[in-house]
C-alpha cells in the first residue's frame, strides 16, 4: 500500500484507531500460552494488550517507522517489518489479529492465503476493518471539492470497503469457516477542531499528493463548509466509519 505514516500524529491524534480495537481483543479471547500474530501491528498497542491477557504474540507491520515506534513502546515484544500479501512465519500460530489494517489492501484474496498459511488446523483468524460504506460522505465530499476547485478527479487507488457477503467469499474460497461477521455503523470522534483535516492529512494523502498546500488548504476549508452540518456535533468532528468484523476459523 502507497502509504506513508507519521507515528506521532498517528499516536497521538488518532490514538482511536487502537481505542476502538481494544474489544476486538474480547472476540481473539487469547488465551494463556497461545501464539498469535498481530497483522499490521501499528504502535504496538493491541499487541501489548493481548501480551498482556498471558498470550506469546508478535507483532508485523508493512510500514518501518510503525515498526520502530511500537519497538520503543513495548521493548520486551517482537515487531518486524513485513507485507500482508508476503510473509510468513518460522512456525504456525494459534491465532491472528488485525485491527483497521485490511482495507488498506485491495488484494484481499492474498492476504487471506498468507493467513491460512500461517494458522495452525483450528486456528482463529480475526479481523475488524473498514467496511461498505465507510467514509462514505467524506469521500463523496472529498471528490466534489476536487473537481468544484477545478482540481479533477483522483487517480488514487480506492480502498478495499468489502460487504460481509463480498468477503465471506473470499474467506470461503481459501477453506475458512466464517463463524461470526458483522457490519455496523461506528460514528468515530476526531480530536479538536482540526480533527477533519488531521484525519485527512494522516489517511487520505493519496488523494491529495498532487495538490500544492495552498489548494490543499482550499479543499479542507470547502469539505469543513460542506460536511459541517452532518459530521460536527456538539464542538467535534465525527468520521463516518462503518467497520466489519470477522471470526474465521481454518478447520482441523
Amino acid at each position: 500500500m502507497n502509504q506513508t505514516w507519521d507515528t506521532d500524529l498517528y499516536q497521538d491524534a488518532h490514538a482511536f484507531v487502537w481505542q476502538l480495537g481494544q474489544d476486538l481483543i474480547d472476540l481473539l479471547n487469547p488465551q494463556p500460552g497461545e501464539h498469535i500474530l498481530d497483522l499490521g501491528c501499528g504502535t504496538g498497542q493491541l499487541t501489548a494488550a493481548i501480551a498482556a491477557r498471558g498470550a506469546r504474540v508478535q507483532g508485523i507491520d508493512a510500514d518501518p517507522a510503525m515498526v520502530a515506534q511500537a519497538q520503543i513502546n513495548t521493548p520486551h515484544l517482537t515487531f518486524s517489518t513485513a507485507d500482508a500479501c508476503t510473509f510468513t512465519l518460522a512456525e504456525p500460530v494459534d491465532a491472528i489479529f488485525s485491527n483497521a489494517v485490511l482495507h488498506w489492501i485491495p488484494t484481499a484474496d492474498q492476504v487471506v492465503a498468507q493467513v491460512w498459511a500461517a494458522l495452525k488446523p483450528s486456528g482463529r483468524f480475526i479481523a475488524e476493518f473498514g467496511g461498505k460504506g465507510n467514509m462514505g460522505q467524506v469521500l463523496t465530499a472529498l471528490a466534489a471539492g476536487r473537481m468544484a476547485l477545478g482540481y479533477g478527479p483522483s487517480s488514487a487507488t480506492p480502498w478495499y470497503f468489502p460487504s460481509i457477503g463480498e468477503y465471506a467469499q473470499v474467506l470461503e474460497a481459501q477453506g475458512f469457516e466464517l463463524q461470526f461477521a458483522t457490519l455496523r455503523d461506528r460514528p468515530t470522534p476526531l480530536e479538536g477542531d482540526l480533527g477533519l483535516v488531521n484525519w485527512l492529512t494522516m489517511f487520505a494523502k493519496r488523494f491529495l499528493c498532487d495538490l500544492s498546500p495552498d489548494q490543499q488548504e482550499t479543499l479542507f476549508r470547502q469539505m469543513e463548509t460542506q460536511l459541517r452540518p452532518q459530521l460536527y456535533q456538539q464542538g467535534q468532528w465525527f468520521a463516518d466509519y462503518r467497520r466489519i468484523r470477522i471470526l474465521a476459523v481454518k478447520p482441523e
